[in-house]
């Protein structure tokens, strides 16, 4: 009987633990969809903030080797008083945001030259800020002085009264 008994809880710990894990994607998910507007630089460390947040396990029972979320941990044990582990937790916290942020880094240092050195081969005819080019409104006026547009007199004030084209 004690091994059913045992083979229960370690399913209900799988259990718990399953269900966490789709909750904290189903809340990362709803984090980026939050944060989408923002600027890239802003927007991407916001990101991994939360992932560390959401994922980041603490141990909670040492001799059983149980984990439990370090932010669910951290507030049980500030808000009521449960427990012990707040500081283990925070510590588990840091250390994973260190770890994270040191490879975000490390990957927006990789990730720069690389964007530029792409932006340098597309070459000049990617450039959208061409000076010279005229605005649509510029094409759509050219196109309404071609065409002899009746709406309008040579003065270019809006006449009384508009013909119909056939």
């Amino acid at each position: 009987m004690p091994g059913t008994l045992r083979f229960m809880i370690e399913n209900d710990y799988l259990l718990a633990w399953g269900a966490y894990a789709i909750a904290a994607l189903g809340c990362l998910l709803v984090w980026f969809r939050l944060t989408r507007w923002m600027w890239r630089y802003l927007r991407e460390p916001l990101r991994v903030l939360v992932a560390i947040l959401l994922l980041t396990p603490t141990i909670v029972d040492p001799a059983k080797e149980l984990f439990a979320p370090a932010i669910a941990i951290t507030a049980l044990d500030l808000l009521f008083q449960v427990g012990n582990n707040a500081w283990r937790a925070v510590a588990d916290l840091a250390m994973y945001g260190l770890i994270a942020f040191a490879l975000y880094l490390l990957f927006v240092v990789i990730r720069w030259p690389l964007e530029r050195w792409w932006k340098g081969r597309r070459g000049p005819l990617a450039q959208p800020d061409d000076e010279d080019a005229p605005t649509l409104r510029e094409m759509l006026e050219q196109e309404r002085g071609d065409a002899g547009d009746s709406r309008y007199d040579q003065r270019g004030e809006r006449r009384l009264r508009v013909e119909p084209r056939l």
